[in-house]
């Protein structure tokens, strides 16, 4: 039994149904340059329309301030999201209001409308209780799936789930669902991979994982700040100096913990930050001092394969090296491969999430074997850190 409800829990036909997608996709010269998000959107708003719903679409897009900025106006997302319902899409010029009104009442069974963006308002990231109503007024149910936006308290992820009937979506229920297979009840033993340039911008995301995981692997530019407070020299690594005590705090938490945490034993080392720089493979205690670790070496991702082929949960933030850049994508390539095939022998669950980390899985050609991926981005570092996001919140109480 789910914690929240699904929308299966509720009889749609002829009702107003208020969806809260997350349309906030990349955009030039008014074109949609990926339409992932649209994608991963429209099976939800599908369902809804064929069940006889009238479906009625919030999103946000950029950061207007409160203000109507023409140029983030949700307008030409109109046409991708009519092609990727195979339906025409109504648009209405405000969110709330006379016009958000009118265009609701004309709708009939099945009819999908998009609104306006909600940040045109700057009541909607205050979650203003006026502004509430005024949204909530507009339907009989609301529905939300955007758990990219999850982890922020605004009146359309938090706010409408306590007037209305408050349900997940396909896509935010398939989220929770992965989330609490890989973090919250999972299958033991458990490794994290955690990569990223900076130790400082992920402390409660390590905090938090060495009490929960069986071994963490970490990789990227903050495996130099753990390898420097252990006394390791680095070279010209990217590497805080001033976070080698909190890494050796979290060596000893994990210590306590009982959770193995893996470095690297090599590492694949350049004079420079560039693409195709020269290049050698070094033990990870013997990088040159006019020299930087971009990447982990051949011994560290056969050690890590090793130990990942021993779980039976794998969870994924950041990559391993400068993965940008040939050839310092090499380490994350690899493992991610091994994951993918672990995934797809049915040994091993995966969930990963991040942008640094999808642009990684995509350019091994992976994203699509792992058992989840989440585009989620800030939402999905909060709920590995272990923090409580709202939007999710509402829905569990609405349950």
């Amino acid at each position: 039994m789910s914690d929240f409800k699904t929308i299966d829990s509720e009889r749609v036909q002829g009702k107003r149904v208020l969806v809260r997608v997350d349309l906030n996709v990349p955009m030039k010269n008014g074109k949609v340059t990926d339409a992932t998000r649209i994608e991963r959107a429209a099976p939800t708003l599908e369902e809804l329309s064929d069940k006889g719903a009238k479906v009625i679409v919030l999103s946000h897009f950029g950061r207007p301030d409160g203000k109507r900025v023409p140029e983030m106006s949700l307008r030409p997302l109109v046409e991708p999201l009519s092609k990727a319902l195979g339906k025409p899409v109504a648009f209405a010029d405000d969110c709330v209001g006379p016009q958000a009104q009118a265009a609701v009442k004309a709708l009939k069974p099945g009819d999908v409308l998009l609104l306006e963006n909600l940040r045109f308002h700057k009541e909607e990231e205050k979650n203003d209780k006026g502004f509430v109503d005024q949204l909530a007024a507009l339907g009989d149910i609301y529905v939300n799936d955007a758990f990219s936006a999850a982890h922020r308290a605004h009146a359309s992820t938090e706010g409408v789930a306590h007037r209305l009937p408050a349900l997940a979506g396909r896509l935010m229920q398939a989220e929770l669902e992965a989330l609490n297979k890989a973090l919250g009840h999972p299958k033991r033993p458990v490794v994290a991979i955690v990569g990223g340039a900076k130790v400082s911008t992920k402390l409660d995301l390590l905090g938090n994982l060495v009490g929960k995981v069986d071994k963490l692997i970490i990789g990227g530019g903050m495996a130099n700040t753990f390898l420097l407070a252990q006394g390791i020299k680095v070279g010209k690594s990217l590497a805080e100096r001033d976070s080698a005590k909190t890494a050796l705090e979290i060596l000893d938490k994990a210590k306590t913990a009982r959770c193995d945490v893996l470095l690297p034993v090599d590492a694949v080392v350049a004079g420079e930050f560039k693409a195709n720089a020269p290049h050698k493979v070094v033990e990870a205690h013997e990088c040159p001092d006019d020299q930087m670790i971009l990447d982990v070496g051949p011994k560290s991702v056969a050690i890590y394969e090793e130990h990942v082929k021993g779980c039976a949960t794998l969870v994924w933030n950041g990559p391993l090296g400068a993965f940008e850049m040939k050839p310092f994508d090499a380490g994350t390539v690899e493992l991610a491969r091994t994951v993918a095939d672990l995934t797809t022998a049915g040994s091993l669950l995966s969930v990963a999430g991040g942008g640094d980390t999808v642009a990684a899985l995509a350019a091994a050609g992976v994203e699509d074997k792992f058992s989840y991926v989440s585009t989620a981005g800030g939402a999905f570092l909060e709920w590995m850190e272990g923090k409580t996001l709202p939007g999710v919140a509402a829905l569990i109480r609405a349950a």
